[in-house]
């Protein structure tokens, strides 16, 4: 499941793009001939992005901007109506921690901002995006999600209760499109050498954890135009990688 699909001429979506595997899963898809739509927050990082795509001879649109303006989610859509009239893939990669602490603990600010940034606004993009990616010959979204979704491990509870949502809104997306080309599949990267696991375990040495180009190459498969399963978690876990239908 590592080879890399022609994507030449395809319209690609990533969110979260600025840094992690976002950035990376951007770098790949334009490498592999897409023209890549790179969304986040941090400017500087879109900036640097692009500079790595150009100079590769790849292309790409950047769209700054805070995945908790919903407004401005329901505006990209229309853009990219105006512009290309249909969206091939979607990355949706952006999401916040919170924090590592007992349910009773936590903020009710901070279990909303990580309510609103990995569910809610992943629902508000799912539904700007979807007319867009079944104007596609072969539409394709990959929903990135994680292990804590089913793990549920002490004091972890908001960043899981965000991925078991978002997983149960590919799910369910998945099976009201399967009998269009459209696949949504969901993307579970392990553990990478992100911001955000720096964030969680910060007493682990990166130099053990699997950089996120590598992470990120895991995703194109899951955007190929051949692809035929939908409705499917794909995981890596250490050397291994592995699909699985999760029941109905």
């Amino acid at each position: 499941m590592t080879s890399t699909p022609d994507l030449s001429g395809r319209i690609a979506l990533v969110t979260g793009a600025s840094r992690g595997i976002g950035y990376n899963a951007a770098k790949h898809l334009a490498a592999a001939g897409a023209h890549v739509i790179a969304v986040a927050r941090t400017v500087g990082g879109l900036e640097d992005l692009d500079d790595e795509i150009k100079a590769a001879g790849g292309s790409a649109t950047l769209v700054p901007l805070d995945l908790t303006d919903m407004a401005g989610i329901d505006r990209i859509g229309a853009a990219i109506n105006d512009r290309w009239g249909k969206l091939d893939i979607l990355v949706a990669n952006a999401a916040v921690l919170g924090v590592i602490a007992p349910i009773g603990h936590v903020e009710a600010k901070v279990f909303e901002k990580v309510m609103n940034v990995n569910v809610t606004a992943t629902w508000r993009l799912i539904r700007t995006v979807d007319p867009l990616l079944r104007k596609s010959d072969a539409g394709r979204a990959v929903i990135v999600s994680s292990g804590s979704a089913h793990s549920a491990r002490a004091f972890w509870a908001p960043y899981a209760a965000s991925k078991a949502a978002v997983e149960a809104l590919a799910r369910s997306w998945a099976d009201e499109t399967k009998n269009s080309p459209l696949r949504v599949n969901i993307f579970d990267p392990g553990t990478s050498r992100t911001a955000m696991r720096a964030q969680a375990v910060p007493g682990e040495n990166p130099e053990t954890v699997t950089h996120p180009s590598e992470t990120a190459r895991h995703i194109l498969p899951m955007l190929d135009p051949a692809l035929t399963h939908t409705g499917q978690i794909y995981q890596i876990r250490g050397e291994r990688w592995a699909s699985y239908q999760m029941p109905a």
